[in-house]
C-alpha cells in the first residue's frame, strides 16, 4: 500500500469525511522523494467549531505514525458549512529550496 493510500484510509476509518483529496505533490520538489508532500482538502463533521490549530492537531495526532514518513503535508480543514460557503482551495506555491 503506497503512503498516500495509507493516509487517505487512516483519515477516511476516522473522521465522518464529507470530502477528501489527496494531491502528491512530490514532483513540484527538490529531491528523488516520491511520497514526500502532499496536499490535504478535508472536509468533516468533527471539524465544526474547531479552530484551524485544532483541527490540524487532529489530523496529526491520527497520522503519528505516517508523520516522520514524508517531510510536509499542506492541510485544507473545513466543516461541512464552511466548504458548502467557499468550496476551494487555493494551489500550491512553487518550490522554492534545493534543486527546483
Amino acid at each position: 500500500m503506497s503512503l498516500q493510500s495509507a493516509i487517505e484510509s487512516k483519515i477516511e476509518s476516522t473522521f465522518h469525511v464529507n470530502y477528501l483529496n489527496m494531491e502528491n505533490e512530490s514532483h513540484m520538489h527538490s529531491g528523488p522523494a516520491t511520497e514526500s508532500h502532499f496536499k490535504m482538502t478535508l472536509v468533516a463533521e468533527e471539524f465544526e467549531g474547531l479552530s484551524k490549530v485544532k483541527r490540524h492537531q487532529a489530523v496529526y495526532k491520527v497520522l503519528s505514525e505516517e508523520m516522520p514518513k514524508f517531510h510536509a503535508l499542506a492541510l485544507h480543514t473545513f466543516s461541512p458549512k464552511e466548504w458548502l460557503e467557499s468550496p476551494q482551495v487555493s494551489d500550491s506555491p512553487l518550490c522554492r529550496g534545493g534543486g527546483k
